[in-house]
């Protein structure tokens, strides 16, 4: 498919992990190397590819394209159903699984929770709960609120690596130099934003997921350019 096709999304976060994951993966997979101080390490990316129209994943869709079927605890007992969308999937040559949210721009950080059905909303507080008692995390801050798409990221992290025991990376890719949506020229700009997200959230730095959550810088002057 040329890199020109319309089906690649026309700007920002999207367009560029589209082109990162079909025209760029080693690339992406040396970053991440370096990230965690892999050796070697070769990652297969199941999503988003242009062979698949870009598809996008979350439920049980994400598990049935990473081919993850023995789960100790089921997705549905631990989240309600319209779970986290990744913008890309991979797996790892040891098995490992990789998890990946793309950002452009800094306002994208910002969402809140959308669930108003009252058993959604107390499955999610209940998990949340969980996963902040695991990071050590201050129990009173209300995950659904300012940073709830990074909340429910850690979420699925904890929910994979710790409760199923499956090896599992968070990867946060924040693009730079993305002029169409007046993101970050640099990125320094990115560090600022995500020190008040991480103050948010007030994770110890000692526990042991922490090395499985991977910050990403990446220019987009290194990436091809799409045409539509």
């Amino acid at each position: 498919m040329p890199l020109g096709s319309p089906n690649y999304a026309p700007k920002g976060s999207k367009k560029w992990i589209q082109i990162l994951v079909n025209k760029k993966p080693e690339l992406f997979n040396t970053k991440i190397g370096e990230a965690a101080k892999f050796s070697k390490n070769r990652i297969i990316w199941v999503s988003p590819l242009a062979s698949d129209k870009f598809q996008e994943y979350w439920d049980n869709g994400f598990l049935n394209v990473l081919k993850i079927t023995k789960l100790k605890v089921p997705l549905h007992e631990f989240w309600p159903p319209g779970g986290a969308h990744w913008d890309a999937l991979g797996r790892g040559s040891s098995d490992e699984i990789f998890l990946v949210e793309a950002k452009s721009h800094i306002p994208e950080l910002v969402s809140s929770c959308a669930a108003k059905d009252e058993e959604s909303i107390q499955k999610i507080d209940e998990s949340f709960l969980k996963t902040k008692q695991f990071f050590g995390a201050p129990i009173e801050v209300d995950w659904k609120k300012r940073f709830y798409q990074y909340a429910n990221r850690l979420a699925y992290l904890y929910w994979m690596d710790e409760l199923n025991e499956i090896p599992t990376y968070l990867i946060n890719v924040y693009f730079v130099n993305d002029k169409a949506q007046n993101g970050p020229k640099d990125i320094s700009e990115w560090k600022g934003a995500l020190t008040l997200l991480y103050s948010y959230f007030g994770l110890k730095k000692n526990n042991k997921l922490q090395e499985h959550i991977l910050d990403i810088f990446l220019d987009v002057n290194e990436l091809p350019s799409c045409c539509s």
